[in-house]
């Protein structure tokens, strides 16, 4: 069954290319799919397009195709296209006529992009709450590893003090700017298209106010050629950020690899949690971390993909678009299951707290020589030169840490600073579940 469908019959084996994995992908849109044609069928009697009757007979036959779904029981038979016309079919098999009223004054674009918006803005609210979870995984590994000392590192070499806490609540708080970017593709996202049709509107008296309420979008989209044209942008919204919580999963991932070497031991782990080599018995490689960094490095492409994909195209709608669903579908549970995985790893990490005694970063103690100098009213080259020329005769020695006080340095990391601001930002992530959304719309009938 194809909702395009006419008097010839297609070739098989366009239709098998056309429609790609969307049989099996759809199914992911399955929920959402049936929230949105119950909003739709809502405001098709609000309207006086459908009878009260007919609204309750639809309701209540997607009622039960939604409870179909959520046990697994819904599936794109063979020959139908998409999960749009598996529903439509279904519901024309339950109640009959009624059934075939459901797609009045909609087009399969407009359905799917409901769907996507609906999918997405769970699907990135979700993603928060274990974005969430690093976080104060972060900040709680940051206020306990405060005092212990580790060299911080530029160019690759020994360059100043710093501390574990330093090191745990900078990638905190490089969460807290990933989440912002993910607001802002959630609010990019929480806008309804549901009555744009094909991308030109509807000569029938659509109220797309209501369904704007009625499926909690904070907005109407309202120009219908943008509907068509958002889409793409709307995806690369959020695979920007997306992408940014992946660079900083893995640029972690890179520090925990080269702080598990034999020439850097700052970190390890327990046996259970590094594997070994099948040739060499004294391996212990930090394979999780690897992932991570490969999955997450693979996620940072999404971007580049997308605007691939979409550049140089008209606007309405043309059927590349169709390949956005199965990029974007990947890349949140593999972003999942990444942050599970670390907060895991975490949770078993282990710190080498006598790193700095190694007389090897005895030179990382230089700037605070010459810091000393500085408060003695020495100035401040003249006081750089003095340590230099010690430390070109190679006797400088190592020395003890002065005091630090000012904002996000190691004596004062303002982690509670930092929480806040990453609270403000994740207040907005706040949609319902599928069956909430639905339970609350079955309600109406």
């Amino acid at each position: 069954m194809k909702l395009w469908e006419k008097s010839a019959v297609p070739d098989p084996l366009v239709i098998e290319f056309t429609s790609g994995k969307d049989r099996t992908t759809d199914l992911r849109l399955a929920e959402w799919d049936i929230a949105g044609s119950m909003a739709h069928a809502i405001m098709l009697k609000e309207t006086g397009l459908i009878s009260a009757g007919e609204k309750k007979e639809l309701l209540k036959a997607l009622g039960f195709l939604f409870e179909k779904a959520k046990k697994g029981d819904l599936i794109i038979e063979e020959g139908i296209e998409d999960i749009h016309s598996q529903i439509e079919k279904e519901l024309t098999f339950i109640i009959g006529d009624t059934g075939k009223k459901i797609h009045t004054g909609r087009s399969r674009n407009d359905q799917v992009l409901v769907d996507l918006r609906l999918y997405t803005r769970k699907e990135t609210d979700d993603l928060a709450k274990n974005v969430s979870r690093l976080f104060y995984k972060l900040q709680e590994l940051s206020e306990q590893h405060r005092e212990t000392l580790v060299p911080g590192y530029t160019h690759m070499q020994p360059a100043m003090v710093s501390s574990f806490g330093l090191w745990f609540g900078s990638y905190a708080e490089c969460l807290a700017d990933d989440i912002l970017l993910l607001a802002g593709a959630r609010s990019l996202i929480d806008r309804n298209p549901l009555g744009t049709g094909a991308g030109y509107g509807s000569s029938l008296p659509l109220n797309r106010k209501l369904t704007t309420g009625l499926l909690e979008f904070g907005d109407l989209l309202y120009n219908s050629a943008y509907a068509s044209l958002g889409r793409g942008k709307a995806e690369f919204a959020i695979a920007s950020a997306l992408a940014s919580v992946a660079q900083t999963l893995s640029r972690f991932s890179t520090d925990v690899c080269l702080f598990m070497t034999s020439e850097f031991h700052f970190i390890d782990f327990p046996d259970e949690y590094v594997t070994g080599s099948s040739i060499m018995p004294q391996k212990r490689n930090p394979d999780v971390f690897e992932l991570i960094r490969g999955r997450t490095n693979l996620i940072q492409t999404l971007p580049g993909q997308i605007a691939t994909l979409i550049s140089g195209l008209p606007s309405g709608y043309n059927r590349e678009l169709q390949l956005l669903k199965q990029l974007i579908f990947n890349a949140f549970p593999d972003l999942k299951e990444c942050i599970d995985i670390l907060i895991v790893m975490l949770d078993h990490i282990k710190l080498n707290k006598e790193i700095t005694e190694n007389p090897l970063y005895n030179s990382i103690y230089s700037t605070e020589e010459v810091n000393r100098l500085v408060k003695q009213s020495v100035p401040f080259r003249d006081a750089y030169r003095r340590v230099s020329e010690v430390i070109g005769k190679g006797v400088f020695t190592k020395t003890s840490i002065d005091e630090y006080t000012h904002e996000g340095s190691i004596g004062n990391l303002c982690n509670r600073e930092i929480a806040k601001i990453f609270e403000e930002r994740v207040r907005c992530f706040k949609s319902k579940s599928s069956e909430e959304l639905v339970g609350k719309l079955i309600k109406m009938q």
